[in-house]
């Protein structure tokens, strides 16, 4: 892999300006793809399996009308004083136009037609009751009545008066007793209706869509398709015909269904943390050429990804924080990365390479490390399919495509770039220390002198590693105590912005209504077959009334039936807020129960999008385990293959078990129990993320590998390299703690740029990496790993001989190309026989030279093979410098000069010191 990504590092730089058009034209690519082939983002998430989804699905079969998705429009006064007539009917008129205007809207509820329909209802409620408690004495009456004047006709009859002349009265009589019999026989059929309708009548008298002050009204947008397939142009066009509405000075805000668009990318918040970024850079690199070229790499990353990540939205079902999370992580490895390739670059250039070479072995060293850590974050990444869950491998699969394209970037528009810029890399004063042999090997020396001894804090870590370790493990767990309360959840509007007008909406309501009204659970029954209309209105009231009966229930509104009468659908308003626990308890509770309905048990089932948010919380818990296991598992195996060691690889999946764990703990302190909230945003502590620890393990697990290789994999070249195993710690340590803080500051700052997004989701999204990065580079690998190493000494670095054996020689970090001028790729051009004949024949004289009699002088001896070396500089400089580097190599000198050629051999990777004459003498 070192010699490929060479050869790439070689001819990206060769041809710089082709490569930067490959680029292009993949941009637009991606451009292209976007806009042909994007769809619909959505900002509901669905389980398949699930009993939402299950329930879901059979309503849109059934029953489609109790499938639609809704949403709320909440209008109110300014001073909260009661609408005036003429306010309340510039809303209703407002309202009859919406489904005319706004598209994919099928219907609108008017909240004072509800209330004047109710207000009628409860007239005729009266009227009828009234009618019921007075039909026993008006029945008596009448039955009065009918005797009294069947007595007159038989008292007639009595006195003489003919029978023929009273048939007409008679029958009259007799009519009217059948008419009060029927009425009689009718009335307690009758009689249970009412008590039917008036019950069913209370159930629904207790919802209002106006406050009672008459301040606050709700309207009810109902879609003409599910939640997940409105269109986020039809949200922004239904809130844009309210405020461009004349409502007479009414307020208009918008439930959370509404106001939650797609929209995204990268505000003012994320814009700060590139510019922290970028600020880093530049303490760190000197120009701001050098300083914006990671910045820029990043950014063609991310545009690639992220547009070749929606081009697919139009296939599958795709949330809108899929393509945030891409953004959000290729921004900050696609930095990283490229400082890396950049920084080596430096020290190449430092070391007095030409140019091109220093770039080739950039990308061969630094390089290497960049496609294997990327690789590890790929793959964390991707193995969040295994969960089982789309909505989440859709999220990992995006994000790892950003990742894939930001390594892409790192190996080939890098090496690009940093010809085209050439000298400008660094700063002049930097050139001006090495402009000569004798400056670059002083410059050499020092650092190489400053890299053996202890300072800064890894002086602190190893001078007491065992006060170090102890330090670091209860601080691990002091962050890690709040997690044992972590309660997972979807956010609901009171998550969101304190001036956006979902949260405002959110607040009304709940001040005039309740929070309940927010979040509604739809509630389904599989009733019995062979029922007609009054046994399913029995059997409605059965089961409203058992739901009702359920504490943290405000409200029960049967929502209608199938024509069967064998599917019923209920609408229930909780007392608490959706994401609440007590609701969450309300659906677990519904879920476990049965209803006796005709003798028939009735299940009921949960749906819609609180019971959804609930199902999907509840399954990632329950995936959460396995997939830490996976994780943890995973990086043993692949720190064993890099370090080749059993206790390095303890140490760091021990110290990421460590990390992940106190990061939960922060984010559950501050999102869940509100602790130093106001500094964060948090108004309203709730539930955590239900993905978020997931996609945490996924992604702080790739970041922890990354800075595990660059930080520890120095040690052990040193350690390999012959030396001490706590001297290989300082000088390991010392040579790459440089960058990777800078690295971890630069992931830090562009994480934290997103704990101020706009979105609820987001926001704790990028506290969360934030601080996880944070406290897996610092404390467990710039502080608890060098202690542990110090403490064991040779210990650290065993590994079983039969393990060692079969084990494959991963060379991550390019130390081959370092180590050995045989590394370097010669050009493969027509002159490349003729070089390696005329390299042989002067390998031959220089060995007739080296056996001739001790006549010849030492000193003659000793000039031959520098002189022979000189002499295909001077003719081949130009034309070989690439052959000459490797067949140098290939040079048969004395065998009295062989121990200087070996310790030549095993410099150290990162400081290759130019040698002249005299040293190779």
């Amino acid at each position: 892999m070192a010699q490929l990504l060479y050869r790439l590092g070689e001819r990206s730089a060769r041809f710089a300006w082709n490569m930067i058009a490959i680029w292009v034209f993949i941009i637009a690519l991606a451009a292209t793809g976007y806009s042909a082939f994007h769809g619909t983002l959505a900002n509901s998430f669905s389980i398949p399996g699930s009993q939402t989804q299950q329930l879901s699905d059979e309503l849109a079969q059934r029953f489609p009308s109790a499938n639609k998705g809704t949403g709320q429009v909440v209008v109110s006064t300014a001073d909260g004083s009661a609408m005036s007539a003429e306010q309340q009917q510039a809303f209703t008129s407002t309202l009859e136009g919406v489904a005319k205007h706004v598209s994919q809207v099928d219907s609108v509820t008017d909240p004072f037609a509800q209330k004047q329909q109710l207000e009628d209802a409860a007239q005729k409620i009266h009227d009828a009751r009234e009618q019921i408690n007075g039909a026993e004495p008006q029945f008596a009456d009448a039955w009065t009545q009918i005797n009294n004047a069947q007595a007159q006709i038989d008292g007639a009859i009595a006195q003489g008066t003919p029978a023929e002349a009273l048939a007409e009265q008679q029958t009259q009589v007799n009519e009217q007793k059948a008419q009060l019999e029927q009425s009689q026989k009718e009335f307690p059929s009758k009689k249970s209706e009412f008590e039917r309708q008036e019950k069913l009548y209370n159930l629904l008298s207790s919802y209002h869509a106006v406050s009672e002050d008459g301040s606050t009204a709700i309207a009810t947008v109902i879609f003409d398709r599910s939640t997940p397939n409105v269109s986020a142009e039809a949200k922004e066009e239904l809130q844009s015909y309210f405020k461009n509405a004349d409502l007479k000075g009414l307020q208009v805000n918008f439930s959370q269904s509404i106001a939650e668009t797609a929209g995204g990318g990268m505000g003012s918040s994320e814009i700060v943390g590139v510019a922290i970024a970028l600020i880093v850079l530049i303490v760190m690199l000197g120009t701001l050429i050098a300083a914006g070229l990671p910045i820029l790499m990043a950014l063609v990353g991310v545009i690639v990804g992220v547009l070749g990540t929606l081009s697919f939205s139009s296939l599958v079902q795709m949330s809108s924080t899929t393509y945030i999370l891409g953004m959000m992580l290729g921004l900050a490895v696609g930095i990283d990365y490229s400082l890396f390739i950049v920084n080596r670059h430096r020290q190449n250039l430092m070391r007095g390479e030409e140019m091109r070479r220093s770039i080739a072995l950039a990308n061969g060293t630094s390089g290497n490390a960049v496609v294997f850590a990327g690789l590890t974050v790929i793959i964390a990444l991707v193995a969040l399919n295994v969960t089982g869950i789309p909505f989440l491998g859709y999220m990992g699969n995006a994000a790892a495509l950003c990742v894939a394209v930001a390594v892409l970037v790192s190996v080939t528009l890098t090496p690009a770039v940093l010809s085209v810029i050439g000298r400008r890399i660094m700063p002049a004063k930097l050139w001006a220390q090495v402009d000569s042999e004798e400056k670059i090997q002083a410059l050499q020396q020092e650092r190489e002198h400053r890299a053996e001894n202890p300072h800064g804090w890894v002086k602190i870590v190893t001078a007491r590693p065992v006060a170090t370790i102890a330090l670091s493990i209860m601080l691990l767990g002091a962050l890690a105590i709040p997690m044992s309360q972590m309660r997972l959840g979807l956010p609901d509007a009171s998550a969101s912005a304190v001036e956006s007008t979902d949260y405002k909406a959110y607040q009304q309501v709940k001040e005039k209504f309740g929070e309940g009204m927010s979040g509604p659970v739809l509630v389904v029954a599989h009733t019995p077959e062979g029922m007609d209309q009054a046994k399913s209105e029995e059997t409605q009231i059965a089961i409203a009334s058992f739901i009702k009966s359920k504490d943290n229930v405000a409200t029960v509104i049967p929502a209608g039936q199938t024509d069967d009468y064998t599917l019923q659908v209920f609408q229930v308003i909780p007392t608490h807020g959706p994401a609440s626990e007590e609701t969450e308890k309300l659906v677990q509770q519904l879920r476990e129960s049965t209803v006796d309905v005709q003798n028939t048990q009735v299940s009921l089932g949960v749906t819609g999008l609180t019971g959804g948010n609930i199902d999907v919380s509840q399954i990632l818990a329950s995936k959460l385990p396995l997939y830490l296991a996976v994780v943890l598992g995973l990086s043993f195996i692949v720190m064993i293959l890099v370090f080749r060691s059993i206790i390095v690889p303890l140490v760091a999946t021990v110290g990421f078990l460590g990390s992940i764990l106190a990061s939960f703990g922060a984010v559950v302190a501050i999102y869940q129990l509100g602790f130093m909230g106001s500094i964060f945003g948090v108004h309203d502590p709730g539930p955590v993320l239900s993905f978020l620890p997931t996609l945490m393990i996924g992604i702080l697990f790739g970041l922890a590998m990354d800075y595990q290789v660059f930080l520890v994999s120095g040690m052990r070249e040193e350690y390999v390299h012959g030396r001490e195993a706590r001297q290989a710690v300082v000088t390991g340590y010392n040579h790459a703690v440089r960058v990777v803080v800078a690295a971890m500051i630069i992931m830090i700052s562009v994480f934290g740029g997103f704990m101020f997004a706009e979105s609820a989701m987001i926001r704790p999204m990028g506290f969360g990496l934030a601080f996880g990065v944070l406290v897996d580079a610092f404390i467990v690998r710039m502080t608890l790993t060098p202690a542990v190493l110090t403490l064991l000494g040779d210990k650290a670095w065993w590994i079983p001989a039969w393990l060692d054996r079969v084990l494959p020689q991963l060379d991550v970090e390019g130390a081959s190309l370092s180590e050995s001028e045989d590394s370097v790729d010669p050009e493969e051009d027509e002159d490349d026989e003729e070089f390696e004949q005329e390299l042989a024949s002067k390998n031959a004289a220089h060995e007739e030279a080296a056996a001739e009699p001790a006549e010849d002088s030492a000193d003659e001896e000793s000039k031959e093979p520098e002189s022979a070396k000189e002499e295909i500089e001077e003719e081949s400089e130009e034309e070989y410098e690439p052959e000459l580097q490797t067949a140098a190599m290939e040079l048969k000198l004395p065998e009295h000069i062989s121990p200087a050629t070996e310790s030549i051999t095993t410099v150290d990777k990162n400081y290759r010191p130019t040698l002249d004459s005299d040293e190779l003498k």
